[in-house]
Parts: structure tokens; C-alpha cells; sequence
């Protein structure tokens, strides 16, 4: 027989549905599972209940069931056996959740032919003891779902206050990934579309599973020109799998959060996507060719042009922290570079060159970031931009070359750079550093080297050259300079100049 006109697919219950094994614990109902699998080992869950003494209960049941009936038909069927092998096969192909069989007044005890039925197609087959009308049984099994669906708004409000709070910090990505991964006891990640892991939090699973989270990642991400679903969910080695698109930003740019957990609670559906339309807010502003061409044209503006042409835009009196990062393992795409700004709460930034230029108001703490390496300048005015720009670009050769996660410059005013006009010193700078200015590799190699206190080690490890590389420059640069670059009043005139350049 057809199924009848409704999807049961599509059908789904006002209420989340209860296990079956808490029905069975009421001492009040005093109902005993007497065949089909276990109700607890096999968290069986009822999404309604229905009563039906019809010879084939098909066409009236949606599925997820506790079909209660009394057996009036039972005992009129000829061959009862057989009888009782196809209603209870159809009753399992209605998607019934179990069968709930009521003592007397029909049958005194309950058919063995069902009981061998139940167990033969794996349906949870339940006595309903004589005391126990089936009201009763249907009253505790609303009430039941009553209490769930309170349990299940107070989790996701719960959670959504928490999750907003989260994503009100000065590391709002990690943040919110962590409070979500603490509320839904799972392992929660942003994933880039090449899978890699931009963000993580929780107890991670093995590899195996974390590519097959990688692999559903995919399956929300639309191919240009394709429709997507918003979200997925996959088993993997007994591991639920869920995966939530990510609006914002052209399509082959979004990444996507997903989240690996054991069995899922009611509401915590609800909680992801809250979470998704967060982290959307969160980075989506950073996606897209065409707001990453604007951040990074404001940036540039801001660390390169006078400070007269910038004052307007960030006020005079503005205090600022200028932050390089170079991503460990390869270069920064877009997309890291939007989650990287998002988690230090700055949408100024611009990739480029491997190093990500960044600017964030002087309050905001900067932490280290997973997967990062930064160096951050101390807190400048407007007008010193450049001088922050250069105290961050040094402070993240010694965090490459030290190999820690963050290095930041310490100290506050101009010092004894203060005391030299400018306008004089860049002019004494561009005179003293003339005969290398044509080489950028070897102004950066002094540079470096003598920030790195002379160490030929740690100026490869921060230039990514061989070490010999290095002492070559550095011999072809005091040859043109005339100078001896071991005196190190040579070195503190030159590293003056080096910043005033």
C-alpha cells in the first residue's frame, strides 16, 4: 500500500521526542519491554503516541509511534502466526517506534507469536499492564515532551546569551567557537575551503574523522552556479558529524563551521545555527574581493600616506597598535586573514607579501593566535604610524626568528629619535644608506640582522635563507657601505637610519 498523502519524512513532531526507556522507568504506568531491542542500549525515542486496533496500521501512523493496541483483531485471525509476522512487518515499515501491547480485557498474557514477531523485525514490543489505560500512557508521554521542550528553550536561550557574549570579546571568533564547543560538549571548528582548520575548539577527534568533517565542510559550500543545503550531518566511527554553511562573501570564499559530538541533545540544532549566523557576522565583513580590496586600500593609506591625509579619518588624537603576522606553514589567503582579524577584533587589516598589516585601537589587548606569528608596535599616534609600522615589522622578525608565537615592542615616546628633526634624518638616512638602497634584500638583511644582535642563526630563520646567505650579504653591504659593521657605533647609526628610511 502507497504511503498516504503526507511525506512522514517531512513530518516533524511540535515537541522533541523522549526515549522510550523513561516511559519504561515510571513506576506509575508500570509498562515492562518484553521483546525487540533494548529501549536504553538502542536510545529509542517516541515522537508520539497512537491507538489503533486496525488490521493494518499503515496508512495512519507518521512514524517515531508508540502504537498502542489492545489485540481485538488478534485472536479472530486465522493462522496467527503469519497473521501477526505481517502486522507487526508493517508496522515497522510505518517507521513506528514500538508497539505497546495491552493486557486484558482481550488477552491475558501476550501472544507468543508477537513476541517472536517483534524480535524477529526488531521492534520494541511493551506490555501495558491491565491497571494502565492508554490515556494514561499518552498523558505521561506529552507531559514528558512538555518538560523536554522547557529543558530544550532554556538550553538554547542559555546558550544564546552565552554565545552572544562570546562574540562581544576582543577574540570574538575563538571565543564563540569555544563557548560552543563547552555548551554542546563537542569539538567545533571554522574550516577554510581547502579544509584546512582555521579555528578549533574542544577535545579533538582523530584524523579520520576530522576528514570526514572536512569532507561534509564541502557539501554546504555551493560550486558557483550550484545550490547548497545550508547545513549537513553525517555518522563517522560512531561520531555525529554536522556542518553549517557560512554566509558572506563570494561562494569559493566562505568557510564553513562544523561540529563532531557524540549524541546530540535536543536544541542543539538550534544552538549551531545561532552560532553560524554569528561567526557570519564575524567574517563576513572580511570576505570578498571587494571589501578586502577596500580594508586593505584604507590600511595602506593609513601606514604609508602623511599623517594630514589620515588625521581626518581616525582623529587626531588617536592612539593605534600596528600588528604584522605571518601565517606558520605558507602564506595567508584572504580567508585566514579575515578569520585572523575577526579573532583580534579589527577589521583594518591587508594581507600581502606573507605578512598581514593590521591596525587596532592602543586599548586592545593583543593575544597570540594559533598557527600565527606576531609582532606588535608599540601604542603611536597618527602622525607615527610608520614609526609603529616598522617597530611591528622588527618585533615579528624576532617572534620568526625566537620562534614565539607573539613579540611585542615595549615603551612608549619618541626617545632619542625625538630629538633629530625629521625631515634631517630621513635626509641623513637616505645619504648614509645610499650605496645598498638600490638592493632591498640588503637593506632588509641589516636590518634584521643587526635587530637580531648580530646572530647569523636567527637572521636565516627569520629571513627563511641559508645561514651563509646571510654572511654574504652582510659582507657585500659593509663592502658598499665602507663600513665595519662590527663596531657597533657603526651598527646604532645605521639602525637609526634603517628606521628613518
Amino acid at each position: 500500500m502507497p504511503p498516504p498523502p503526507h511525506s512522514r519524512q517531512d513530518v516533524v513532531p511540535p515537541t522533541p521526542p523522549i526515549p522510550l526507556a523513561d516511559l519504561l522507568a515510571l513506576p506509575d504506568l508500570g509498562l515492562r519491554q518484553v521483546a525487540g531491542p533494548s529501549a536504553a542500549e538502542e536510545d529509542i525515542r517516541v515522537q508520539w503516541v497512537h491507538t489503533s486496533e486496525m488490521e493494518d496500521p499503515f496508512p495512519y501512523l507518521l512514524g517515531g509511534e508508540l502504537l498502542l493496541t489492545a489485540g481485538v483483531h488478534f485472536a479472530s485471525a486465522a493462522g496467527a502466526g503469519a497473521y501477526l509476522d505481517r502486522y507487526v512487518a508493517r508496522t515497522v515499515e510505518a517507521g513506528a517506534a514500538a508497539l505497546g501491547f495491552g493486557l486484558a480485557p482481550v488477552h491475558d498474557e501476550t501472544p507468543r507469536a508477537l513476541i517472536a514477531a517483534c524480535d524477529r523485525h526488531g521492534l520494541p514490543l511493551v506490555e501495558v499492564p491491565p491497571p494502565t489505560p492508554f490515556t494514561a500512557v499518552a498523558r505521561a508521554v506529552w507531559q514528558a515532551m512538555g518538560e523536554a521542550r522547557i529543558r530544550e528553550l532554556r538550553h538554547v536561550t542559555e546558550a544564546q546569551q552565552a554565545l552572544a557574549s562570546a562574540a562581544a570579546r576582543p577574540d570574538p571568533v575563538p571565543s564563540v567557537l569555544r563557548r560552543l564547543a563547552g555548551r554542546l560538549g563537542a569539538w567545533a571548528a571554522l574550516m577554510a575551503p581547502d579544509g584546512s582548520e582555521l579555528y578549533a575548539a574542544g577535545t579533538a577527534p582523530d584524523p579520520e574523522v576530522r576528514a570526514a568533517a572536512a569532507r561534509l565542510a564541502r557539501v554546504v559550500r555551493p560550486a558557483p552556479d550550484a545550490h547548497a543545503p545550508s547545513s549537513a550531518t553525517d555518522t563517522h566511527a560512531g561520531t555525529r558529524l554536522s556542518a553549517y554553511a557560512l554566509a558572506g562573501g563570494a561562494p569559493s570564499e566562505r568557510p564553513a563551521l562544523v561540529l563532531a559530538a557524540g549524541r546530540p541533545d535536543p536544541g542543539d540544532h538550534a544552538v549551531a545555527n545561532v552560532a553560524a549566523v554569528l561567526l557570519s557576522l564575524l567574517t563576513g565583513p572580511h570576505l570578498g574581493s571587494a571589501e578586502a580590496g577596500r580594508s586593505a586600500a584604507l590600511v595602506r593609506l593609513l601606514l604609508g600616506a602623511a599623517a594630514e591625509e589620515v588625521a581626518p579619518l581616525l582623529g587626531p588624537e588617536s592612539q593605534w597598535t600596528v600588528v604584522h603576522a605571518r601565517r606558520r606553514g605558507g602564506p595567508a589567503g584572504p580567508l585566514a586573514a579575515a578569520a585572523l582579524g575577526a579573532a583580534l577584533g579589527t577589521a583594518l587589516l591587508a594581507p600581502g607579501d606573507g605578512v598581514v598589516r593590521l591596525l587596532l585601537p592602543a586599548g586592545r589587548e593583543v593575544t597570540a593566535q594559533p598557527g600565527w606569528a606576531l609582532g606588535v608596535s608599540a601604542p603611536v599616534a597618527v602622525s607615527a604610524l610608520t614609526t609603529g609600522d616598522g617597530q611591528a615589522a622588527g618585533a615579528l622578525r624576532r617572534a620568526i626568528a625566537t620562534r614565539v608565537p607573539l613579540v611585542a615592542q615595549r615603551g612608549a615616546g619618541p626617545g632619542m629619535t625625538g630629538l633629530v628633526a625629521p625631515d634631517d634624518a630621513r635626509a641623513r638616512a637616505a645619504e648614509l644608506l645610499a650605496p645598498v638602497a638600490d638592493s632591498p634584500a640588503l637593506v632588509e638583511t641589516v636590518r634584521t640582522w643587526i635587530g637580531l644582535h648580530g646572530s647569523w642563526d636567527r637572521t636565516a630563520v627569520a629571513l627563511e635563507v641559508h645561514r651563509n646567505t646571510v654572511r654574504q650579504r652582510i659582507a657585500r653591504a659593509a663592502a658598499l657601505l665602507e663600513a665595519d659593521l662590527d663596531d657597533p657605533d657603526v651598527r646604532m647609526e645605521l639602525w637609526f637610519a634603517l628606521r628613518w628610511l
